[in-house]
């Protein structure tokens, strides 16, 4: 009889692990696709066969308890152990199937990857994808995504990565403005110029540069580091590349979101025979959570992404 109370309460040791990830009874309910009331009634019903307080709840958060924490941590990998059969079972199948979670920085996405997803999506119509489209790093297990895509010279050796394309800063203007106000020839120009740039949380705004044949700083001389000002610093480089098409002034963004505008001609590149660092990433990576298998429509998604971003954002 006991036991079998027990084997009763399994969903709700689950939703007490979820709810233990997202300390949010609101965040915990949407993961599992269920209603707040339902998720506040199974934890209340948990306390009440535990005979214990398992959540402890404010105004703005909860969290568990010492009961619930130990708990939760007898628990927990037995139910991603379970979670990893169902997935390897369920990745028998022939066709990729079910909800795709997926998070990008927003500029990327709506430049560079939502155009390219309904070929994948006709590729495999029984995958439903939902895309988080945000600049802030989700954490990516406990918010319940499957899969991101990251702007970084290294992902997090936590997680299971994937190369998809190199990419570089590019400086950039439209002709009227270089017109109005001069071509710079050496990085040190710069200084004479309205700069468009990403506001940055240390020190006063600059650029570094070393020559294009030192890429990294490895050859070609040392960096040099330009202090910048300029009437705009926002921190989206679809914002920045309207921006310097409209004639504000110099920006420097990633060349995925030059790519467009300058084959267009609205924009051109300045100082070609330099090269920006430490402004953005230098690659374009996926990065899923650590498990002993990613679940099919994973694995294609990834291979699609590959195949499309493989050969970087060539600059015309």
């Amino acid at each position: 009889m006991e036991s079998r109370k027990v084997e009763s309460l399994w969903s709700h040791l689950h939703w007490l692990v979820v709810l233990g990830e997202h300390k949010s009874f609101t965040a915990a309910a949407a993961r599992l696709g269920v209603s707040k009331a339902a998720m506040s009634q199974h934890i209340a019903e948990l306390e009440r066969a535990t005979g214990v307080s398992l959540v402890q709840r404010t105004t703005r958060s909860v969290r568990l308890t010492e009961a619930g924490e130990q708990l939760v941590d007898h628990t927990r990998d037995a139910f991603a152990r379970i979670a990893g059969g169902f997935a390897g079972v369920r990745d028998l199948a022939a066709t990729p199937r079910g909800l795709l979670r997926v998070t990008a920085p927003v500029a990327f996405a709506r430049q560079q990857l939502v155009p390219r997803l309904p070929e994948f999506l006709r590729a495999y119509p029984d995958v439903r994808l939902e895309l988080d489209m945000s600049d802030r790093l989700r954490s990516l297990a406990p918010e319940g995504f499957d899969l991101a895509v990251r702007h970084t010279a290294a992902p997090p050796d936590t997680h299971v990565a994937w190369k998809l394309a190199p990419t570089r800063a590019v400086l950039v203007a439209s002709r009227a403005y270089l017109r109005r106000r001069g071509t710079p020839q050496t990085p040190g120009d710069l200084g004479q110029h309205a700069c468009l740039h990403y506001p940055r949380p240390e020190g006063a705004p600059a650029w570094t540069f070393v020559a294009a044949a030192a890429r990294g700083g490895s050859q070609g001389g040392d960096a040099v580091t330009v202090p910048i000002s300029g009437p705009l610093a926002v921190n989206n480089s679809e914002a920045l590349r309207d921006a310097a098409a409209a004639g504000l002034g110099i920006a420097l963004m990633p060349d995925f979101s030059a790519q467009s505008a300058l084959e267009a001609g609205k924009l051109v590149e300045v100082l070609p025979r330099w090269r920006s660092i430490r402004a953005f990433g230098d690659s374009l990576y996926a990065i899923r959570p650590y498990s002993s298998q990613a679940h099919k429509a994973v694995q294609v998604f990834v291979a699609f992404l590959q195949q499309s971003f493989g050969a970087g954002f060539t600059v015309k």
